[in-house]
Protein backbone atom coordinates (compact mmCIF):
# COMPACT_ATOMS: atom_id res chain seq x y z
CA UNK A 1 0.00 0.00 0.00
CA UNK A 2 1.11 3.37 -1.06
CA UNK A 3 0.16 6.76 1.66
CA UNK A 4 -3.04 6.59 3.21
CA UNK A 5 -4.54 9.83 2.02
CA UNK A 6 -7.46 8.18 -0.67
CA UNK A 7 -10.55 10.96 -0.68
CA UNK A 8 -8.62 13.21 1.40
CA UNK A 9 -8.45 16.71 -0.17
CA UNK A 10 -5.13 17.16 0.28
CA UNK A 11 -1.48 15.27 1.50
CA UNK A 12 1.37 16.98 2.75
CA UNK A 13 4.57 14.85 2.67
CA UNK A 14 8.19 16.47 4.70
CA UNK A 15 11.31 14.85 3.15
CA UNK A 16 14.10 15.38 5.15
CA UNK A 17 16.65 15.07 1.63
CA UNK A 18 15.70 15.39 -1.65
CA UNK A 19 18.16 14.23 -3.22
CA UNK A 20 18.43 13.37 -6.77
CA UNK A 21 14.45 13.45 -6.14
CA UNK A 22 13.78 9.99 -7.10
CA UNK A 23 11.29 9.59 -3.98
CA UNK A 24 9.26 13.08 -4.66
CA UNK A 25 8.89 11.39 -8.46
CA UNK A 26 7.85 8.36 -7.11
CA UNK A 27 4.98 9.86 -4.67
CA UNK A 28 4.37 11.92 -7.86
CA UNK A 29 3.76 9.01 -10.31
CA UNK A 30 1.88 7.07 -7.42
CA UNK A 31 -0.26 10.30 -7.02
CA UNK A 32 -1.16 10.18 -11.01
CA UNK A 33 -2.02 6.23 -11.13
CA UNK A 34 -4.44 6.02 -7.95
CA UNK A 35 -7.64 6.83 -8.94
CA UNK A 36 -8.55 8.00 -5.02
CA UNK A 37 -6.07 10.19 -4.61
CA UNK A 38 -6.28 13.73 -3.15
CA UNK A 39 -6.90 16.81 -4.81
CA UNK A 40 -3.57 18.18 -3.98
CA UNK A 41 -0.33 17.05 -3.17
CA UNK A 42 2.06 19.05 -1.19
CA UNK A 43 5.62 18.13 -1.18
CA UNK A 44 7.77 19.63 1.21
CA UNK A 45 11.37 18.41 0.70
CA UNK A 46 14.98 19.88 2.29
CA UNK A 47 18.26 20.77 0.38
CA UNK A 48 21.59 21.27 1.33
CA UNK A 49 22.75 21.86 -2.48
CA UNK A 50 20.16 21.41 -5.32
CA UNK A 51 21.55 18.64 -7.87
CA UNK A 52 21.44 19.59 -11.71
CA UNK A 53 18.59 19.24 -13.99
CA UNK A 54 20.24 16.72 -15.76
CA UNK A 55 20.30 14.63 -12.77
CA UNK A 56 17.15 14.36 -12.01
CA UNK A 57 16.62 12.81 -15.60
CA UNK A 58 19.89 10.55 -15.67
CA UNK A 59 18.38 9.26 -11.70
CA UNK A 60 15.36 7.85 -13.81
CA UNK A 61 17.14 6.93 -16.91
CA UNK A 62 15.55 2.90 -16.53
CA UNK A 63 12.37 4.79 -15.45
CA UNK A 64 10.33 5.53 -18.10
CA UNK A 65 7.16 6.92 -16.28
CA UNK A 66 9.52 8.80 -13.67
CA UNK A 67 11.61 10.01 -16.43
CA UNK A 68 8.60 12.12 -17.43
CA UNK A 69 7.95 13.44 -15.17
CA UNK A 70 11.88 14.26 -13.87
CA UNK A 71 11.69 16.16 -17.65
CA UNK A 72 8.67 18.18 -16.98
CA UNK A 73 10.22 19.52 -13.12
CA UNK A 74 13.75 19.95 -15.25
CA UNK A 75 11.94 22.97 -16.92
CA UNK A 76 11.73 24.92 -14.18
CA UNK A 77 14.81 23.45 -12.41
CA UNK A 78 16.88 27.10 -12.31
CA UNK A 79 17.75 29.73 -9.86
CA UNK A 80 18.31 27.55 -6.72
CA UNK A 81 19.83 30.09 -4.87
CA UNK A 82 19.13 29.40 -0.65
CA UNK A 83 15.69 29.86 0.54
CA UNK A 84 12.14 28.19 -0.21
CA UNK A 85 11.51 27.42 -4.01
CA UNK A 86 7.69 26.38 -5.00
CA UNK A 87 7.05 24.37 -7.91
CA UNK A 88 3.65 23.90 -9.37
CA UNK A 89 3.54 20.83 -11.39
CA UNK A 90 0.59 18.85 -12.97
CA UNK A 91 -2.14 21.89 -13.51
CA UNK A 92 -1.01 22.75 -9.74
CA UNK A 93 -1.92 19.78 -8.33
CA UNK A 94 1.23 18.43 -7.17
CA UNK A 95 3.36 21.62 -5.69
CA UNK A 96 6.91 21.02 -4.71
CA UNK A 97 8.66 23.00 -2.38
CA UNK A 98 12.30 22.89 -2.40
CA UNK A 99 13.89 24.33 0.64
CA UNK A 100 17.90 24.86 0.29
CA UNK A 101 19.85 25.80 2.81
CA UNK A 102 21.03 23.72 6.03
CA UNK A 103 18.32 21.34 6.91
CA UNK A 104 17.32 22.34 10.67
CA UNK A 105 17.26 25.99 9.55
CA UNK A 106 15.30 24.81 6.76
CA UNK A 107 12.58 22.66 9.15
CA UNK A 108 12.62 25.95 11.78
CA UNK A 109 11.18 27.84 8.85
CA UNK A 110 8.18 25.74 8.22
CA UNK A 111 4.66 26.26 9.62
CA UNK A 112 2.47 23.60 8.66
CA UNK A 113 1.86 20.32 9.79
CA UNK A 114 2.95 17.14 7.77
CA UNK A 115 0.62 13.95 7.02
CA UNK A 116 3.60 12.14 5.87
CA UNK A 117 7.63 12.27 6.80
CA UNK A 118 10.30 10.76 4.55
CA UNK A 119 13.16 10.50 7.03
CA UNK A 120 16.68 10.02 5.65
CA UNK A 121 18.44 7.76 8.85
CA UNK A 122 22.01 9.31 8.09
CA UNK A 123 20.65 12.80 9.36
CA UNK A 124 20.60 11.60 12.77
CA UNK A 125 24.47 10.73 13.20
CA UNK A 126 24.93 14.52 13.63
CA UNK A 127 25.74 16.92 16.73
CA UNK A 128 22.60 18.52 16.02
CA UNK A 129 20.22 15.48 15.91
CA UNK A 130 18.19 15.68 18.93
CA UNK A 131 17.58 19.46 18.14
CA UNK A 132 16.83 18.08 14.40
CA UNK A 133 14.31 15.62 15.59
CA UNK A 134 12.34 18.15 17.59
CA UNK A 135 12.28 20.94 14.89
CA UNK A 136 10.55 17.88 12.68
CA UNK A 137 8.44 16.52 15.58
CA UNK A 138 6.90 20.66 15.44
CA UNK A 139 6.24 19.83 11.65
CA UNK A 140 4.08 16.84 12.82
CA UNK A 141 0.61 16.31 13.72
CA UNK A 142 -0.57 12.88 16.08
CA UNK A 143 -0.87 10.36 13.42
CA UNK A 144 1.65 11.80 10.52
CA UNK A 145 3.28 8.47 9.23
CA UNK A 146 7.27 8.33 9.37
CA UNK A 147 9.17 6.65 6.74
CA UNK A 148 12.79 5.68 6.63
CA UNK A 149 15.22 5.59 4.09
CA UNK A 150 18.92 4.81 4.18
CA UNK A 151 18.85 1.84 6.48
CA UNK A 152 20.33 -0.79 4.31
CA UNK A 153 23.66 -1.13 5.16
CA UNK A 154 22.78 -0.48 9.11
CA UNK A 155 23.52 -3.30 11.38
CA UNK A 156 20.36 -4.04 14.04
CA UNK A 157 21.86 -2.57 16.97
CA UNK A 158 22.22 0.66 14.73
CA UNK A 159 18.33 0.25 13.70
CA UNK A 160 17.89 -0.53 17.67
CA UNK A 161 19.23 2.79 18.65
CA UNK A 162 17.53 5.04 15.93
CA UNK A 163 14.51 3.65 16.72
CA UNK A 164 14.74 4.44 20.43
CA UNK A 165 16.23 7.73 19.65
CA UNK A 166 12.94 8.40 17.44
CA UNK A 167 10.74 7.01 20.38
CA UNK A 168 12.10 9.76 22.56
CA UNK A 169 10.91 12.20 20.56
CA UNK A 170 7.31 11.09 20.24
CA UNK A 171 7.32 8.43 16.88
CA UNK A 172 5.90 5.12 17.86
CA UNK A 173 7.10 2.03 15.02
CA UNK A 174 4.72 -0.36 13.51
CA UNK A 175 6.90 -3.56 12.32
CA UNK A 176 4.78 -4.86 9.45
CA UNK A 177 3.78 -1.42 7.20
CA UNK A 178 5.40 -0.81 4.00
CA UNK A 179 5.34 0.90 0.90
CA UNK A 180 5.15 -0.91 -2.73
CA UNK A 181 5.74 1.22 -5.97
CA UNK A 182 8.68 1.29 -7.80
CA UNK A 183 12.27 2.36 -6.34
CA UNK A 184 11.17 3.74 -3.09
CA UNK A 185 11.69 0.10 -1.03
CA UNK A 186 9.68 -1.17 1.71
CA UNK A 187 10.84 0.37 4.99
CA UNK A 188 9.96 0.41 8.58
CA UNK A 189 7.19 3.45 9.38
CA UNK A 190 6.42 4.63 12.38
CA UNK A 191 3.44 7.14 13.55
CA UNK A 192 3.98 10.45 15.66
CA UNK A 193 2.22 9.39 18.65
CA UNK A 194 3.95 11.05 21.59
CA UNK A 195 2.59 9.95 25.34
CA UNK A 196 2.31 13.76 26.03
CA UNK A 197 -0.14 16.17 25.56
CA UNK A 198 0.84 18.52 22.21
CA UNK A 199 0.61 22.42 22.71
CA UNK A 200 -1.37 23.72 20.10
CA UNK A 201 0.62 26.84 20.09
CA UNK A 202 3.95 24.96 18.76
CA UNK A 203 3.35 26.18 15.36
CA UNK A 204 2.41 30.06 16.12
CA UNK A 205 -0.70 30.01 14.32
CA UNK A 206 -4.12 28.25 13.80
CA UNK A 207 -3.39 25.34 11.82
CA UNK A 208 -6.69 23.78 11.25
CA UNK A 209 -8.27 23.86 7.33
CA UNK A 210 -10.99 25.80 6.04
CA UNK A 211 -13.64 23.74 5.26
CA UNK A 212 -13.74 24.04 1.39
CA UNK A 213 -16.81 25.73 0.63
CA UNK A 214 -17.62 28.83 -1.48
CA UNK A 215 -15.46 32.33 -1.11
CA UNK A 216 -16.56 35.68 -2.28
CA UNK A 217 -13.44 37.96 -4.14
CA UNK A 218 -14.28 41.46 -4.13
CA UNK A 219 -11.68 42.98 -7.40
CA UNK A 220 -11.25 41.27 -10.61
CA UNK A 221 -7.48 42.41 -11.29
CA UNK A 222 -4.34 40.69 -10.70
CA UNK A 223 -4.88 40.16 -6.58
CA UNK A 224 -8.25 38.93 -6.93
CA UNK A 225 -8.18 36.74 -10.40
CA UNK A 226 -4.94 35.10 -9.08
CA UNK A 227 -6.68 34.40 -5.57
CA UNK A 228 -9.65 33.24 -7.51
CA UNK A 229 -7.71 30.64 -9.31
CA UNK A 230 -5.78 29.21 -6.34
CA UNK A 231 -8.88 28.59 -4.50
CA UNK A 232 -10.83 27.17 -7.29
CA UNK A 233 -7.66 24.97 -7.81
CA UNK A 234 -8.24 23.60 -4.37
CA UNK A 235 -12.13 22.80 -4.94
CA UNK A 236 -13.22 25.61 -3.86
CA UNK A 237 -16.55 28.00 -5.45
CA UNK A 238 -15.28 31.30 -5.82
CA UNK A 239 -17.33 34.00 -6.91
CA UNK A 240 -15.54 37.26 -8.00
CA UNK A 241 -17.70 40.82 -7.97
CA UNK A 242 -15.95 43.96 -9.35
CA UNK A 243 -17.35 47.59 -10.27
CA UNK A 244 -16.43 47.70 -13.79
CA UNK A 245 -17.65 45.96 -17.02
CA UNK A 246 -15.05 43.87 -17.72
CA UNK A 247 -11.53 42.12 -15.55
CA UNK A 248 -8.29 43.89 -15.11
CA UNK A 249 -10.10 47.12 -15.32
CA UNK A 250 -7.74 49.00 -12.64
CA UNK A 251 -3.93 49.27 -12.74
CA UNK A 252 -3.92 45.40 -13.70
CA UNK A 253 -5.25 46.88 -17.74
CA UNK A 254 -1.22 47.58 -17.76
CA UNK A 255 -1.10 47.12 -21.26
CA UNK A 256 2.18 44.95 -21.13
CA UNK A 257 4.83 44.54 -17.70
CA UNK A 258 7.65 42.97 -16.49
CA UNK A 259 8.36 39.54 -14.49
CA UNK A 260 11.62 40.62 -12.90
CA UNK A 261 13.04 40.23 -9.56
CA UNK A 262 14.11 42.39 -7.21
CA UNK A 263 17.84 42.52 -6.72
CA UNK A 264 19.79 44.26 -3.49
CA UNK A 265 23.46 43.71 -2.14
CA UNK A 266 21.99 42.23 1.11
CA UNK A 267 19.26 40.46 -0.52
CA UNK A 268 16.55 42.24 1.34
CA UNK A 269 13.00 40.96 2.09
CA UNK A 270 11.97 42.01 -0.94
CA UNK A 271 14.00 40.70 -2.84
CA UNK A 272 13.59 37.26 -1.80
CA UNK A 273 9.97 37.62 -2.01
CA UNK A 274 10.25 39.29 -5.70
CA UNK A 275 12.24 36.42 -6.65
CA UNK A 276 9.97 33.37 -4.87
CA UNK A 277 7.11 35.45 -6.58
CA UNK A 278 8.51 35.75 -9.92
CA UNK A 279 9.13 31.94 -10.16
CA UNK A 280 5.57 31.36 -9.67
CA UNK A 281 4.10 33.97 -12.04
CA UNK A 282 6.28 32.41 -14.82
CA UNK A 283 4.93 29.09 -14.14
CA UNK A 284 1.31 30.13 -14.42
CA UNK A 285 2.24 32.41 -17.58
CA UNK A 286 3.51 28.74 -18.99
CA UNK A 287 0.67 27.13 -18.54
CA UNK A 288 -2.15 29.32 -19.16
CA UNK A 289 -0.64 32.22 -21.60
CA UNK A 290 0.08 32.03 -25.40
CA UNK A 291 4.04 32.35 -25.88
CA UNK A 292 4.88 35.53 -27.82
CA UNK A 293 1.38 37.09 -28.02
CA UNK A 294 -0.04 37.01 -24.17
CA UNK A 295 3.81 36.59 -23.15
CA UNK A 296 7.14 35.90 -23.90
CA UNK A 297 10.43 34.79 -21.65
CA UNK A 298 12.71 37.35 -23.31
CA UNK A 299 14.92 38.06 -20.67
CA UNK A 300 15.42 41.35 -19.03
CA UNK A 301 18.35 43.62 -18.84
CA UNK A 302 18.32 45.81 -15.48
CA UNK A 303 20.61 48.71 -15.82
CA UNK A 304 22.17 50.73 -13.35
CA UNK A 305 20.94 54.46 -13.50
CA UNK A 306 21.21 57.66 -11.16
CA UNK A 307 19.48 57.44 -7.87
CA UNK A 308 18.95 53.45 -8.25
CA UNK A 309 21.30 51.50 -5.55
CA UNK A 310 24.11 49.97 -6.89
CA UNK A 311 24.01 47.05 -8.69
CA UNK A 312 26.86 44.24 -9.81
CA UNK A 313 27.98 44.17 -13.45
CA UNK A 314 27.16 40.69 -14.46
CA UNK A 315 26.07 42.12 -17.95
CA UNK A 316 26.91 40.95 -20.95
CA UNK A 317 26.58 37.24 -19.69
CA UNK A 318 29.72 35.34 -19.99
CA UNK A 319 29.92 32.11 -21.78
CA UNK A 320 26.14 31.39 -22.98
CA UNK A 321 24.31 32.28 -25.71
CA UNK A 322 22.29 35.28 -24.19
CA UNK A 323 19.71 36.18 -27.06
CA UNK A 324 20.01 33.87 -29.72
CA UNK A 325 19.13 36.40 -32.41
CA UNK A 326 21.23 39.03 -31.41
CA UNK A 327 24.54 37.12 -29.90
CA UNK A 328 26.75 38.18 -32.94
CA UNK A 329 26.11 42.04 -32.72
CA UNK A 330 27.37 45.19 -30.67
CA UNK A 331 23.89 45.89 -28.85
CA UNK A 332 25.78 44.94 -25.31
CA UNK A 333 28.44 46.93 -25.72
CA UNK A 334 25.74 50.18 -26.95
CA UNK A 335 23.62 49.18 -23.79
CA UNK A 336 26.69 49.07 -21.06
CA UNK A 337 26.98 47.35 -17.31
CA UNK A 338 23.91 46.08 -15.77
CA UNK A 339 22.37 42.62 -14.64
CA UNK A 340 21.01 40.24 -17.23
CA UNK A 341 17.83 38.14 -15.59
CA UNK A 342 17.89 35.52 -17.86
CA UNK A 343 14.16 34.32 -16.56
CA UNK A 344 13.13 37.86 -16.92
CA UNK A 345 9.69 38.17 -18.99
CA UNK A 346 7.08 40.61 -20.70
CA UNK A 347 3.68 39.47 -19.77
CA UNK A 348 -0.11 40.80 -20.74
CA UNK A 349 -1.84 41.30 -17.37
CA UNK A 350 -5.24 40.97 -18.60
CA UNK A 351 -4.52 38.34 -20.74
CA UNK A 352 -3.55 36.51 -17.70
CA UNK A 353 -6.35 37.86 -15.65
CA UNK A 354 -8.56 36.59 -17.74
CA UNK A 355 -7.28 33.33 -18.12
CA UNK A 356 -7.62 32.82 -14.29
CA UNK A 357 -10.97 34.09 -14.08
CA UNK A 358 -12.11 30.76 -16.81
CA UNK A 359 -10.66 28.32 -14.67
CA UNK A 360 -12.92 25.84 -13.64
CA UNK A 361 -15.18 26.51 -10.32
CA UNK A 362 -14.40 30.43 -10.93
CA UNK A 363 -17.38 32.99 -11.50
CA UNK A 364 -17.16 36.48 -12.35
CA UNK A 365 -19.74 38.88 -12.02
CA UNK A 366 -19.26 42.50 -13.59
CA UNK A 367 -21.04 45.81 -12.09
CA UNK A 368 -21.11 44.82 -8.67
CA UNK A 369 -20.21 47.39 -6.07
CA UNK A 370 -19.75 46.06 -2.61
CA UNK A 371 -20.42 49.14 -0.04
CA UNK A 372 -20.96 46.95 3.10
CA UNK A 373 -21.31 43.43 4.37
CA UNK A 374 -23.19 41.39 6.71
CA UNK A 375 -22.95 38.34 8.64
CA UNK A 376 -25.30 35.89 10.14
CA UNK A 377 -25.42 32.12 10.47
CA UNK A 378 -21.84 31.33 9.33
CA UNK A 379 -22.84 32.74 5.88
CA UNK A 380 -21.45 36.53 4.43
CA UNK A 381 -23.40 38.63 2.45
CA UNK A 382 -21.85 41.09 -0.02
CA UNK A 383 -24.40 44.17 -0.35
CA UNK A 384 -24.64 46.67 -2.65
CA UNK A 385 -25.44 50.84 -2.33
CA UNK A 386 -28.93 49.74 -1.93
CA UNK A 387 -28.46 46.85 0.51
CA UNK A 388 -29.23 43.86 -1.59
CA UNK A 389 -27.22 41.10 -1.45
CA UNK A 390 -24.81 40.23 -4.57
CA UNK A 391 -23.57 37.11 -3.12
CA UNK A 392 -23.20 34.81 -0.24
CA UNK A 393 -20.39 33.03 0.68
CA UNK A 394 -18.72 31.70 3.51
CA UNK A 395 -15.93 33.62 3.25
CA UNK A 396 -14.95 36.90 1.79
CA UNK A 397 -11.55 37.72 0.16
CA UNK A 398 -10.71 41.47 -0.16
CA UNK A 399 -8.62 42.38 -3.05
CA UNK A 400 -9.88 45.42 -4.78
CA UNK A 401 -6.56 47.37 -4.00
CA UNK A 402 -6.86 51.08 -2.44
CA UNK A 403 -10.82 50.23 -2.55
CA UNK A 404 -10.51 47.99 -0.04
CA UNK A 405 -8.91 49.54 2.54
CA UNK A 406 -11.42 52.82 2.22
CA UNK A 407 -13.84 49.61 2.31
CA UNK A 408 -12.42 48.54 5.51
CA UNK A 409 -12.12 51.64 7.23
CA UNK A 410 -15.84 52.57 6.40
CA UNK A 411 -16.75 49.83 8.03
CA UNK A 412 -14.58 49.90 10.81
CA UNK A 413 -16.30 53.60 11.67
CA UNK A 414 -19.76 51.94 11.22
CA UNK A 415 -19.13 48.52 12.93
CA UNK A 416 -16.20 49.03 15.74
CA UNK A 417 -17.69 46.02 17.94
CA UNK A 418 -16.87 43.60 14.79
CA UNK A 419 -13.89 45.41 13.21
CA UNK A 420 -11.81 46.54 16.18
CA UNK A 421 -9.01 45.32 15.16
CA UNK A 422 -8.26 46.99 11.57
CA UNK A 423 -6.75 49.54 13.00
CA UNK A 424 -3.69 47.84 12.49
CA UNK A 425 -3.83 47.84 8.87
CA UNK A 426 -1.04 48.69 6.86
CA UNK A 427 -1.14 52.42 5.78
CA UNK A 428 -1.83 52.79 2.21
CA UNK A 429 -1.81 55.62 -0.70
CA UNK A 430 -2.65 55.92 -4.25
CA UNK A 431 0.07 55.82 -7.23
CA UNK A 432 -0.66 57.45 -10.17
CA UNK A 433 1.54 56.15 -13.02
CA UNK A 434 1.42 57.17 -17.02
CA UNK A 435 3.09 54.95 -19.75
CA UNK A 436 3.47 55.75 -22.98
CA UNK A 437 3.83 53.89 -26.01
CA UNK A 438 3.41 53.85 -29.89
CA UNK A 439 3.71 51.27 -32.57
CA UNK A 440 7.10 50.56 -34.07
CA UNK A 441 7.20 52.57 -37.94
CA UNK A 442 8.12 50.02 -40.74
CA UNK A 443 11.60 48.22 -39.92
CA UNK A 444 12.43 48.39 -36.09
CA UNK A 445 15.38 50.70 -35.59
CA UNK A 446 18.57 49.77 -34.03
CA UNK A 447 18.13 52.00 -31.23
CA UNK A 448 15.42 50.15 -29.75
CA UNK A 449 17.41 47.10 -27.46
CA UNK A 450 16.20 43.50 -28.67
CA UNK A 451 14.57 42.38 -25.06
CA UNK A 452 13.52 45.02 -22.36
CA UNK A 453 15.39 47.58 -20.36
CA UNK A 454 15.05 48.22 -16.83
CA UNK A 455 16.07 50.43 -14.71
CA UNK A 456 13.99 54.35 -13.87
CA UNK A 457 11.25 52.95 -15.36
CA UNK A 458 11.46 50.58 -18.27
CA UNK A 459 11.22 50.38 -21.90
CA UNK A 460 9.48 47.18 -23.55
CA UNK A 461 9.97 46.94 -27.62
CA UNK A 462 8.01 44.42 -29.99
CA UNK A 463 5.16 43.79 -28.11
CA UNK A 464 2.27 42.31 -30.48
CA UNK A 465 -0.83 45.08 -30.63
CA UNK A 466 -3.45 44.45 -33.04
CA UNK A 467 -1.58 42.71 -35.79
CA UNK A 468 1.52 45.13 -35.64
CA UNK A 469 4.24 45.46 -33.07
CA UNK A 470 4.25 48.28 -30.35
CA UNK A 471 7.20 49.77 -27.73
CA UNK A 472 6.28 50.74 -23.92
CA UNK A 473 8.09 52.89 -21.92
CA UNK A 474 6.90 54.37 -18.73
CA UNK A 475 5.66 54.95 -15.96
CA UNK A 476 5.25 57.48 -14.23
CA UNK A 477 5.15 57.74 -10.55
CA UNK A 478 2.90 60.10 -8.48
CA UNK A 479 1.40 59.97 -5.26
CA UNK A 480 -2.42 60.19 -5.06
CA UNK A 481 -1.98 63.20 -2.62
CA UNK A 482 -0.78 65.31 -4.48
CA UNK A 483 -2.49 67.76 -7.21
CA UNK A 484 -2.62 65.11 -10.75
CA UNK A 485 0.36 66.80 -12.93
CA UNK A 486 -0.93 66.76 -16.43
CA UNK A 487 -0.25 64.01 -19.34
CA UNK A 488 2.19 66.20 -20.92
CA UNK A 489 4.12 66.97 -17.31
CA UNK A 490 4.63 63.00 -17.00
CA UNK A 491 5.23 62.10 -20.63
CA UNK A 492 8.54 64.77 -20.18
CA UNK A 493 8.89 62.53 -16.90
CA UNK A 494 8.79 59.75 -19.08
CA UNK A 495 11.36 60.80 -21.20
CA UNK A 496 14.18 61.84 -18.82
CA UNK A 497 13.55 58.36 -17.46
CA UNK A 498 14.43 57.38 -20.91
CA UNK A 499 17.48 59.12 -21.42
CA UNK A 500 18.91 58.19 -18.12
CA UNK A 501 18.48 54.06 -19.36
CA UNK A 502 19.12 54.28 -23.19
CA UNK A 503 20.31 57.67 -24.27
CA UNK A 504 20.67 56.32 -27.90
CA UNK A 505 16.66 55.33 -27.89
CA UNK A 506 15.95 58.53 -26.26
CA UNK A 507 17.47 60.53 -29.26
CA UNK A 508 15.93 58.19 -31.66
CA UNK A 509 12.18 59.40 -29.90
CA UNK A 510 13.06 62.72 -28.95
CA UNK A 511 10.99 63.60 -31.76
CA UNK A 512 7.95 61.72 -30.80
CA UNK A 513 8.15 62.52 -27.10
CA UNK A 514 8.32 66.34 -27.90
CA UNK A 515 4.84 66.23 -29.56
CA UNK A 516 1.48 65.18 -27.97
CA UNK A 517 1.02 61.90 -30.52
CA UNK A 518 2.33 59.36 -28.22
CA UNK A 519 -0.52 56.98 -27.20
CA UNK A 520 -1.18 56.56 -23.05
CA UNK A 521 -1.81 54.88 -20.24
CA UNK A 522 -2.74 55.71 -17.04
CA UNK A 523 -4.16 54.37 -13.72
CA UNK A 524 -3.28 54.36 -10.10
CA UNK A 525 -1.63 51.43 -7.82
CA UNK A 526 -2.39 50.81 -4.18
CA UNK A 527 1.02 51.00 -2.09
CA UNK A 528 1.26 50.51 1.42
CA UNK A 529 3.99 52.67 3.38
CA UNK A 530 6.78 49.58 3.50
CA UNK A 531 6.26 48.78 -0.46
CA UNK A 532 5.01 44.97 0.36
CA UNK A 533 1.07 43.74 0.17
CA UNK A 534 -1.02 42.72 2.90
CA UNK A 535 -2.31 39.36 3.00
CA UNK A 536 -4.07 37.22 5.52
CA UNK A 537 -6.77 36.98 7.76
CA UNK A 538 -8.50 40.23 8.96
CA UNK A 539 -10.05 38.59 12.45
CA UNK A 540 -8.36 36.35 15.27
CA UNK A 541 -9.96 33.56 15.09
CA UNK A 542 -9.77 29.69 14.29
CA UNK A 543 -11.36 30.01 11.08
CA UNK A 544 -11.55 33.27 10.17
CA UNK A 545 -14.49 34.51 7.40
CA UNK A 546 -12.79 37.99 6.42
CA UNK A 547 -9.48 37.73 4.45
CA UNK A 548 -7.36 40.66 2.49
CA UNK A 549 -5.10 40.15 -0.54
CA UNK A 550 -3.88 43.66 -1.44
CA UNK A 551 -1.45 46.58 -1.86
CA UNK A 552 0.83 45.08 -4.37
CA UNK A 553 2.19 48.39 -5.92
CA UNK A 554 4.03 48.46 -9.02
CA UNK A 555 4.88 44.72 -8.71
CA UNK A 556 1.78 43.41 -8.95
CA UNK A 557 3.08 40.81 -11.75
CA UNK A 558 5.89 39.71 -9.24
CA UNK A 559 3.42 39.47 -6.29
CA UNK A 560 0.00 37.91 -7.09
CA UNK A 561 0.38 34.84 -7.45
CA UNK A 562 3.00 34.43 -4.06
CA UNK A 563 0.21 36.52 -2.21
CA UNK A 564 -2.65 33.91 -3.56
CA UNK A 565 -0.64 30.79 -2.73
CA UNK A 566 0.14 32.31 0.65
CA UNK A 567 -3.44 32.83 1.10
CA UNK A 568 -4.70 29.43 -0.24
CA UNK A 569 -2.43 28.11 2.38
CA UNK A 570 -3.26 29.54 5.14
CA UNK A 571 -7.03 28.59 4.15
CA UNK A 572 -5.97 24.99 4.30
CA UNK A 573 -3.09 24.60 6.09
CA UNK A 574 -0.62 23.39 3.59
CA UNK A 575 2.99 23.96 3.59
CA UNK A 576 3.83 28.01 2.98
CA UNK A 577 5.10 28.66 -0.20
CA UNK A 578 8.49 31.17 1.72
CA UNK A 579 9.48 30.59 4.82
CA UNK A 580 7.38 31.33 7.92
CA UNK A 581 9.20 35.00 8.51
CA UNK A 582 8.72 35.84 5.37
CA UNK A 583 5.29 35.34 5.24
CA UNK A 584 4.97 37.07 8.98
CA UNK A 585 6.23 40.53 6.91
CA UNK A 586 3.20 40.34 4.61
CA UNK A 587 0.16 39.54 7.73
CA UNK A 588 -2.20 41.78 6.94
CA UNK A 589 -2.68 43.14 10.10
CA UNK A 590 1.02 43.82 10.92
CA UNK A 591 1.05 47.28 11.61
Amino acid sequence: MGYPWHQLPAWRVLDTDFGSGQTFLSTWNAWQQDAGRPRTLHYVALCEQPCGAQDLIAGCATMPALATLARELAAQWFGLLPGFHRFSLARGQVVLTLCVGEPLGMLRAQQFEADAVELCAKQLGTADSSWFLKALARCCRRGTTLYLRGQNDESSADETELRATLTRNGFTFTSNDTRDWQSAPAQPRGHFDPPWVLKHSRQGAALAALPIERCAVIGAGLAGASVAAALARRGWQVHVLDLASEPAAGASGLPVGLVVPHVSSDDCTLSRLSRAGARLMLQQACQLLEINQDWAPSGVLERQVGGTPKLPQVWPPSGEQWCEDFSDSDIAGQLGPGIWHQQGAWIKPAALVNAWLLQPGVTFQPHAEVTDIRHADGIWELLDATGTALCRAERVVFANACGAFHLLHKMKLLKPDLYGLWEHLPATQGMRGLLNWDFHQGPIDASFPPFPVNGSGSVVPRIPVGGELAWFMGSSYQPQSQPERSDMINQANNFKHLEQLLPPLARHLAPAFATNTLKTWKNTRCVTADRLPAVGPLQVAEQPGLWLCAGMGSRGLSFSVLCAELLAARFGAEPLPIEAKLARSLEALRA
